[in-house]
């Protein structure tokens, strides 16, 4: 016998939600053949078969969330064939690899590829998790979201009018005899209860899988840490006026490129930031390599990939990579390696509005920085003038057990004193 366990796939897990399983007791599997779905906190992966044989045992069922080494199915392995029971996991890509399926059916099998081909949706893990939820085919929505991407609403767009559609049959499947013999009033009253209890359910959304992590780091992060955020302003008319001139030169780059980069020159002045604190051997460790994780916003929810050795990277180079990391995260395609190292955070909020912020810091990291909206306004310049500048608002978490409030403004006047100068750049941030 061979037992499937979760193993660890990333930094830092410790469980995982199990989606649905490919496969049913009796099933014949071959070795590699995809067994399990599960949903980590940064991700969903599956896992696959380490030997071919039979599925004789499935011990956790689908929807529950289980600790790193828990075995979730037992195989009857054939001799010939059998492998050690070690598994890595596999990254879905954006192409389905299934059929949805019914949350009352644990045992899905596999489609062709020639279905699979027939039928390619663009949708993320967890909106196929919501049809498969819903019992809905997701081959019969129409996507509108970018290229066709279904989205959660698309699905709870079609589970309501299918349920209208369901209400509607059933009414009419009523007899016109048992209908004549209901009064106006009872048939009053009885639409009114009706509609009651429809308005009062509201709508559900399920709080699992990536929601669920996310939950949980936050609230992690706030009982282990004690937050202080610092709030500064940032004057970003000679970068901008930058950014313009490079564009006429046909190069394109963007400012969070030259923050990112900012941050990493600050971070070696000021290594207190590019820290963790190890409370059990009661030493802060300040971190050799500066590796900027980039809080970004999926249709999943939050995550966090990284720019490793920023410090190492030109800004042009920073920009590429950040544009790939964005589109990955976007796309589900992100791997461990793409998201783990990080040793400080930002979180460009801007672009959405934001006029500040007490953002939470991505434990077990001291320090996050959130850029927040620009905005021009009237300034006060040399010989007390006024002129019209373009002014960005930041704010700064950090861990009070580890740097204090004049640490963390020094900190943030050396990243201004970067940003607002691009003349310091071909010295400071070559």
């Amino acid at each position: 016998m061979v037992e499937v366990k979760l193993h660890d796939i990333g930094e830092g897990m410790t469980e995982g939600e199990i989606i649905h399983y490919f496969v049913k007791v009796g099933d014949q599997v071959k070795v590699d053949q995809p067994l399990v779905e599960v949903q980590t906190d940064k991700m969903v992966a599956e896992l696959p078969s380490p030997a071919s044989g039979k599925v004789k045992e499935i011990v956790v069922n689908h929807g529950n969330t289980v600790s790193v080494g828990t075995t979730l199915l037992v195989l009857e392995a054939e001799e010939a064939k059998a492998a050690e029971p070690v598994m890595e996991m596999k990254w879905e890509e954006t192409a389905p690899k299934k059929t949805p399926v019914s949350t009352t059916q644990q045992q899905p099998t596999r489609p062709s590829k020639e279905k699979t081909e027939k039928n390619f949706i663009i949708a993320a893990p967890y909106t196929r998790k919501i049809a498969r939820e819903f019992q809905v085919d997701i081959n019969e929505i129409s996507g509108t979201g970018t290229n066709g991407r279904i989205t959660v609403g698309d699905i709870y767009n079609f589970v309501k009018k299918r349920d209208l559609i369901q209400t509607s049959e059933k009414m009419k499947a009523i007899s016109t005899e048992t209908i004549g013999q209901i009064t106006e009033p009872i048939k009053e009253n009885l639409g009114r209860e009706v509609r009651n209890e429809k308005e009062s359910k509201g709508e559900e959304i399920p709080f699992r899988g990536r929601r669920k992590q996310i939950a949980k780091k936050m609230t992690q992060s706030l009982y282990t840490i004690p937050h202080v955020t610092h709030f500064e302003e940032a004057d970003l008319t000679e970068l901008l006026t930058y950014r313009n001139d490079l564009k006429e030169m046909g190069i394109h780059v963007s400012a969070v490129a030259f923050f990112i980069k900012a941050i990493a020159v600050a971070l070696k002045q000021f290594p207190v930031f590019n820290a963790k604190l190890d409370e059990e051997n009661e030493v802060i460790r300040l971190e050799k390599e500066y590796n900027i994780g980039i809080a970004t916003d999926t249709e999943d929810g939050l995550i966090v990939p990284v720019i490793h050795h920023a410090d190492q990277l030109t800004v042009r180079q920073i920009h590429d990579k950040l544009k790939e990391l964005t589109k990955k995260a976007q796309e589900n395609q992100l791997t461990p390696a793409d998201m783990k190292g990080g040793t400080f955070t930002i979180s460009n909020v801007g672009p959405l509005g934001s006029i500040g912020a007490t953002p939470i810091i991505n434990y077990p990291e001291t320090g996050l920085i959130a850029f927040h909206k620009t905005k021009k306004m009237p300034v006060v310049v040399e010989n007390d003038e006024i002129a019209i500048r373009s002014i960005m608002t930041m704010s700064m978490a950090f861990d009070h057990r580890v740097a204090d409030g004049a640490t963390a403004v020094a900190f943030t006047n050396r990243f201004k004193q970067l940003i607002e100068n691009p003349k310091l750049w071909p010295i400071e941030l070559a």
